[in-house]
């Protein structure tokens, strides 16, 4: 069973840095491509950034609404996918999730179809 448990969300003002982190099992971490997604209040689920490790290469993948702003890492220390956010703004302010799954092309991850595994979220506020 594959479990995704994520941390790091909060309130937080405009233009502060954020760190979302996603833990997982070694298996997993190191076996399925994992991506970050968000979804706010009426609005369809967004793709953040995603990463791929595969035969010791690591392909990322950023969402083009957040690139500059956000990058996804990976920490092999923890087996985990970061989500590092600068600069957040009132917009940012959602539910994240990370999600797993093998995805057979880097174009294809960022589709939230091709994850069969999510994690619970974590609240993202952004108010001043």
């Amino acid at each position: 069973q594959v479990q995704l448990v994520e941390s790091g969300g909060g309130l937080v003002r405009p233009g502060d840095s954020l760190r979302l982190s996603c833990e997982t099992t070694e298996q997993v971490f190191n076996t399925y491509s994992m991506a970050w997604f968000r979804q706010s209040q009426g609005k369809a689920r967004e793709f953040l950034g995603a990463v791929q490790y595969n035969d010791g290469t690591t392909n990322t993948l950023s969402g083009d609404s957040v690139k500059g702003r956000f990058a996804i890492t990976r920490d092999t220390a923890r087996n985990s996918v970061d989500l590092q956010m600068n600069n957040v703004n009132l917009e940012d302010t959602a539910i994240y999730y990370c999600a797993a799954g093998r995805v057979p092309a880097i174009y294809k991850m960022s589709r939230s179809s091709e994850y069969p595994y999510w994690g619970q979220g974590t609240q993202v506020t952004v108010s001043s």
